[in-house]
């Protein structure tokens, strides 16, 4: 393994995710802001990675594979706490499960193409889907931020915005989860021989 600043900043962003669970559901003033502002710096940490892997050359198939993997912890991560805590619907556990069950899908796929020495970079289709996630969890954490604090310290009524907020993040939420789903089902697609061949070696 590299220890290098790129992946020093791969990692960093697994504990940023117990750090902003931790937060969600602590009822202290600030903490939401707090929860929201370490999400975008573990989303600044995604883009940022990359950006000096590449500069710098210092790709790597295990920053490669994390890059990949940590972008998937933290985002089904900061779903399941949402769900958890209320921030979103009972309903939207299908949401959840369907993102997840993708997720869970191409990290395999991944392992057994590393396994046969193939390394699968990410595809466009994989990274707007991601970049949707973000977005839908940005707004999602930035609705009790409104709602709880901004409320407090400013003289008129923010539960409207705060409401508006909360639809367009559960919209943009559904329209991640069938880009996760799409993209899915394009790279199993695109890399099937890969797992078929598997199988007869198996068997």
């Amino acid at each position: 393994m590299n220890i290098n600043l790129p992946n020093i900043l791969t990692l960093s962003r697994i504990p940023i995710l117990f750090l902003i669970v931790g937060l969600l559901y602590l009822d202290w003033p600030g903490t939401a802001t707090l929860a929201f502002l370490l999400f975008l710096v573990a989303a600044l940490t995604d883009w940022l990675d990359g950006y000096i892997a590449r500069k710098f050359k210092l790709v790597s198939t295990f920053g490669t594979l994390m890059d990949a993997l940590t972008d998937k912890i933290i985002n089904v991560g900061i779903l399941i706490a949402l769900l958890t805590v209320g921030i979103i619907p009972k309903w939207s556990i299908i949401l959840v499960l369907m993102i997840l069950s993708r997720e869970f899908l191409i990290t395999g796929l991944r392992l057994i193409a590393a396994g046969k020495g193939v390394i699968l970079a990410a595809e466009k289709s994989g990274k707007i889907k991601t970049v949707f996630q973000i977005i839908a969890l940005s707004v999602l954490l930035f609705v009790p931020v409104v709602d709880n604090e901004l409320d407090a310290i400013i003289v008129f009524n923010l539960s409207g915005i705060a409401h508006l907020l909360y639809q367009i993040g559960m919209a943009l939420l559904i329209v991640a989860t069938a880009l996760t789903v799409s993209s899915g089902i394009s790279y199993i697609v695109k890399y099937w021989d890969l797992l078929s061949e598997t199988e007869t070696h198996l068997k």
